[in-house]
């Protein structure tokens, strides 16, 4: 059995061996109710995409500014260190999030394409998700997915995941021989990781 945190929900994930009882499944995180309360309050604040609210664009805070009545620049754009949004409030938390979406694709997309012409490789489709456990993958035909979060996260943090993912097309393991690949793509490999295992609750708190 095994309880892990989920941040972005705010919620426990049970994790049960097959036939495990529902009486001992209960007394098991009855027994670590002090420490999931711990885990909880650990958590940092969660930042929600409204006017106001300040947000990190590769590293750096951008504020988000409601301009309602704004014309010509489309629906969202930064200006002076600030995350403009265009039209009703009642659109502005999904049109941030599309446009640190698109942002994230387009950004980790061109880097992962120098990247592979650096070893040799050339990279398929490259997306972006939500998600809460990966910050990237590299599929066996060469398609790059990234967590869109990392948009967040400073430059060099966002270029080390781009280099792990694009190591895999050559490395598909992680041995020394990959790790030594990452290294001659990426700066300061180890204090990249340790950021993000760090960081990992902040960015998934955030939106």
């Amino acid at each position: 059995m095994a309880l892990r945190i989920d941040a972005q929900d705010t919620a426990v994930d049970l994790v049960l061996p097959p036939r495990t009882s529902l009486p001992r499944a209960l007394s098991f995180l009855q027994a670590n109710r002090q420490w999931l309360e711990d885990r909880f309050a650990a958590l940092p604040p969660r930042t929600s995409f409204e006017p106001g609210a300040a947000v990190p664009i590769l590293g750096v805070l951008h504020a988000i500014r409601h301009l309602p009545e704004a014309r010509g620049r489309g629906a969202v754009w930064i200006d002076k260190g600030a995350i403009c949004v265009a039209g009703g409030e009642e659109h502005l938390t999904r049109r941030v999030r599309d446009f640190m979406r698109e942002m994230a694709r387009r950004e980790m997309g061109g880097r992962a394409r120098l990247l592979a012409d650096r070893i040799g490789r050339k990279i398929g489709r490259v997306t972006v998700r939500d998600t809460s456990t990966r910050w990237g993958s590299c599929s066996a035909d060469g398609n790059l997915a990234f967590c869109w979060r990392l948009i967040m996260a400073p430059e060099p943090v966002l270029d080390y995941v781009v280099a792990h993912e694009v190591a895999h097309l050559i490395e598909m393991n992680h041995g020394p021989r990959f790790w030594k690949l990452v290294e001659g793509l990426a700066t300061d490999v180890d204090g990249q990781r340790q950021w993000l295992h760090d960081n990992r609750a902040r960015l998934l708190r955030i939106g």
